[in-house]
């Protein structure tokens, strides 16, 4: 018998300029609805909440969840 093998596409993550939101789909950031993203970011963070978190911040998140540490 022969083994079947499925490959999985990986969905690149885009980082979105502006408030460095990190989504997976769709053109428009859902944070910000800004068109401008990028697949080249460095790092990532995951806020929890944004008003108690010092990192969020200091990196200017207003939001929870996943966002980039820097954009290119």
């Amino acid at each position: 018998m022969g083994e079947q093998v499925v490959k999985m596409a990986k969905i690149k993550e885009k980082a979105c300029k502006i408030c460095k939101k990190i989504y997976e789909e769709g053109d428009k950031c859902p944070n910000c609805e800004s068109k401008e993203n990028t697949e080249s970011f460095k790092g990532k963070v995951y806020v929890l909440d944004h008003e108690k978190s010092v990192i969020a911040q200091n990196l200017n998140i207003t939001g929870e969840g996943d966002f980039a540490i820097k954009t290119r």
